[in-house]
């Protein structure tokens, strides 16, 4: 999404009760990973259920870039003909990936591995955004950085070589973004490429190497056994496979909220992946007291699934651990939103990755929260927000900052407040949820410009 295009306010006020069935887009990390790997792999892959969101769709213009064969095939159905490892062409022109940090980040990676030399760039808000904790791993894998901006923001121009230096590498922060960098970039190195991570990040990565061909072990450790070395043998032949893309959890987090909240409100969910190193918000929704029933559980594309009926629920405040964080760290967003009709307090701990996502998204939360009206404090790097069990009072118009997340999440506010609530800008949903708007309006929720 273009930060070129003018701002796209929206608002949403309080009306009758969510009811329907919906099924969120794919999944946004499987999405990236699928395109990526069917770049590095040798034949043909197939993805059912692509997300067809504006940072997808860079990373699948990326991919082609560097020498794919990328095709729609129809709606969330795609094509990618891969060059294997040590194929990739120059690109002809920048690597332009929007708002995509997954894909800009998981890009390096590849790029950081291989003998081919490409230019990075985003919008005003991807430029904002830390790339020093991806490029400094690949530069001791053998990458050169050439034109970095300060602290290794983009525009950047990155070069690999020949053939990767394989490492052990212990994540400074948990991130499944460094992880899969690291992981990406070692596919072209002999030998094996290790990643130690103290606490352990969402998995995908992992999965969908082993799905592609590659040799990935992963060993669990530390206290309760919540950190995990992982250990790619470097220089499989990657194939070209069939990929089923998930709902993403993180999409269906903002219906999930709004049917918590708005009073007699009953929802299903179809196709949500259950993966333990994402659900960390079903986790903490249901100690608040949240009505959700997994139904149908299944495996799709090797990731489990359910459909979610949820229900209108009176929610009490509870202690989120910091350790719970890798599991959600998308989601503290409508958490937030959902703590705000909760009786007594909620305390988010831990959240110093918020401060560098699309936004300062601590801040971002934190003010969208006191212009409705909401009582909360930021300690640190910890969230507060005290409830008193009824609807807040809403009336704000919220400072999206360009973040997808911030905006569906206080629209979802404003589902159920006395008083609407505006976001100054919702174009930049269409990163991750392209059909939030008509999609919330079938259950019933009023949303318009």
């Amino acid at each position: 999404m273009s930060h070129d295009l003018p701002p796209q306010p929206l608002t949403a006020t309080a009306g009758l009760a969510l009811r329907g069935a919906l099924r969120p887009p794919g999944d946004k990390s499987i999405s990236h990973r699928a395109m990526i790997l069917g770049l590095l792999s040798i034949g043909e892959t197939r993805v059912e259920g692509l997300l067809e969101g504006d940072d997808v769709l860079r990373t699948a213009a990326a991919a082609e870039a560097l020498g794919a064969t990328v095709e729609r095939l129809g709606e969330g159905r795609w094509r990618i003909v891969g060059v294997g490892l040590g194929g990739l062409a120059d690109p002809a022109d920048v690597l332009d990936f929007g708002n995509a940090g997954t894909g800009s980040r998981l890009m390096m990676g590849v790029v950081g591995g291989q003998p081919v030399t490409a230019t990075f760039d985003g919008d005003a808000s991807l430029r904002k955004r830390p790339m020093r904790r991806i490029l400094d791993p690949l530069v001791r894998m053998g990458a050169e950085v050439v034109g970095e901006q300060e602290g290794g923001r983009v525009p950047l121009t990155l070069r690999g070589p020949r053939e990767a230096i394989p490492i052990t590498y212990e994540t400074p922060v948990a991130s499944a973004q460094i992880k899969s960098a690291v992981l990406l970039a070692g596919l072209n190195a002999p030998g094996t490429t290790t990643v130690i991570e103290a606490a352990a990040t969402r998995d995908h990565t992992e999965r969908m190497l082993r799905l592609f061909g590659a040799h990935v072990e992963v060993t669990a450790h530390g206290p309760e056994g919540h950190g995990r070395t992982i250990a790619l043998t470097g220089q499989p032949t990657l194939r070209g496979t069939d990929v089923v893309v998930p709902a993403d959890p993180s999409s269906a987090a903002f219906p999930l909220v709004a049917a918590l909240i708005v009073p007699g409100s009953e929802v299903v969910i179809e196709g949500v992946m259950m993966n333990p190193l994402r659900t960390g918000l079903i986790t903490t929704l249901i100690e608040m007291g949240a009505d959700i029933e997994r139904l149908r559980e299944r495996d799709e594309g090797g990731e489990t699934v359910a459909d979610l009926r949820v229900r209108a629920s009176r929610l009490k405040g509870v202690d989120v651990p910091p350790e719970r964080a890798p599991a959600m760290i998308d989601e503290y967003p409508i958490l937030a939103v959902a703590a705000a009709f909760a009786e007594g307090t909620t305390r988010m701990n831990g959240l110093h990755e918020l401060r560098v996502k699309e936004s300062d998204r601590l801040a971002a939360v934190a003010d969208g929260l006191k212009a409705n009206g909401i009582a909360h404090v930021v300690e640190g790097d910890d969230l507060v927000v005290h409830g008193d069990g009824t609807a807040p009072r809403g009336g704000g118009t919220v400072a999206t900052h360009l973040d997808h997340r911030i905006a569906m999440a206080f629209l979802v506010l404003g589902l159920a407040t006395h008083e609407p609530v505006t976001v100054d800008d919702g174009a930049m949903i269409a990163t991750s949820f392209p059909s939030f708007l008509p999609t919330m309006q079938a259950l019933g929720g009023r949303i318009a410009p």
